[in-house]
């Protein structure tokens, strides 16, 4: 039996949490488990110390502005982690956070697992000297990260993506269309799904363009029939949306939907990230969209190296999906996309035969599974 710590500070981080502590829990029954994550590592079991939705943050300039409250969990967690004494500490992704923490439990003397790795590939590859220095050992998901990591010497493990058990395994894959609508009581109309994102300050850049949009399409006679079906995040509430689709009947929030939203929508504008990969897996004709503060933007520009902000589009090293970026991100740019998507067979057929790609270069299932049995040898052979 084994005692683990384990910290997610971000939506995707819960899910793939909560996948990884059911496979602890397949190999290890006894394990204890203590975390910060959210409602699905509840869900499985442990003890909750923290939900992260108490203090997710976006971007440089939030972290600057909030100095005090970061400083907080830190301490927080630091403490904690110190009184319960783990076996290992589990990391999943949230870098800025996450590596402190790293830092931390390795000079206090624990074993250190990052799962999910830091995008280091994409950005401030001197934490790859971070990785190496107080991390015992990496699990990466994505393929292209294998020769890289290969080529930086880090030590690592993998054992495919998580996602793709995430979305097989979900009802929304099974379940009919007609039964959803009727689930989620929604008209039996033709659908476009909205994913604006986890955090307020994501919701408050993208949705105003979000809703020109809709409004645009809505005016055009063969779209008048058309409803916009926003997949809430697990960290909001309606009344994060209700100030920008008052007055909007055919706008609608659904919550703990967002595989079924995207599998019955004809297409999808999708925030970068988990989401984009997401549309990729559940075969969502997609266009991305992003937004953020001007100086984070112009950081982001000054030291992001990768070709493509999604990970579908980087998977593959080419565009399967249009990014529409910062200035580019415009209601009319939406509305030229999304049409293409419903309009241009071909268009559509390339990029779901480009999803089969991402799909194929994933492996199969049972990653997190094999993850977790992997971290069970990691930990005996300490």
């Amino acid at each position: 039996m084994a005692r683990w710590y384990i910290i997610a500070g971000e939506t995707s981080g819960d899910l793939h949490g909560s996948n990884l502590m059911r496979g602890l829990y397949s190999v290890d029954p006894h394990a204890e488990i203590r975390f910060w994550g959210g409602e699905l590592m509840s869900s499985v079991g442990g003890e909750l110390v923290r939900d992260y939705r108490e203090g997710a943050v976006i971007g440089f300039t939030q972290v600057l502005l909030h100095p005090r409250k970061f400083a907080k969990r830190l301490e927080d967690c630091k403490k904690d982690i110190l009184a319960w004494k783990p076996d290992v500490v589990v990391l999943i992704d949230y870098p800025g956070f996450n590596f402190k923490i790293a830092e931390f439990a390795h000079k206090a003397g624990f074993k250190v697992f990052y799962y999910i790795a830091p995008k280091v590939w994409a950005s401030r590859e001197s934490r790859v000297k971070k990785l190496k220095e107080y991390v015992d050992k990496l699990f990466i998901v994505f393929p292209f990260e294998i020769p890289y990591f290969t080529s930086k010497g880090v030590d690592f493990i993998y054992k495919g993506n998580p996602l793709v058990d995430a979305i097989d395994g979900s009802g929304a894959m099974l379940e009919s269309r007609e039964d959803f609508l009727e689930r989620a009581g929604l008209p039996d109309r033709p659908m476009i799904a909205l994913l604006p994102g986890s955090r307020s300050g994501e919701i408050s850049s993208m949705m105003p363009v979000y809703m020109e949009f809709a409004d645009k399409l809505r005016s055009i006679p063969e779209y008048s029939d058309y409803i916009f079906v926003i997949a809430g995040a697990p960290s909001c509430e309606i009344e994060d949306y209700a100030g920008y689709i008052d007055g909007r009947e055919y706008v609608k929030v659904i919550f703990g939907e967002s595989y079924a939203v995207m599998r019955n929508s004809k297409a999808a504008v999708v925030n970068s990230g988990t989401a984009s990969l997401e549309c990729a897996l559940t075969g969502t004709p997609q266009v991305v969209a992003y937004r953020t503060a001007a100086l984070n933007y112009l950081v982001g520009r000054m030291i992001i190296k990768v070709r493509f902000i999604s990970l579908g589009n980087l998977i593959l090293n080419r565009m399967c999906f249009r990014e529409l970026l910062q200035d580019y991100f415009t209601s009319d740019n939406v509305l030229y996309e999304v049409r293409r998507l419903i309009e241009d067979a071909d268009y559509r057929g390339n990029m779901l035969s480009g999803y089969g790609e991402i799909r194929q270069s994933l492996g199969g299932g049972g990653a997190s599974s094999e993850v977790a049995k992997a971290m069970m040898i990691e930990l005996g052979n300490s």
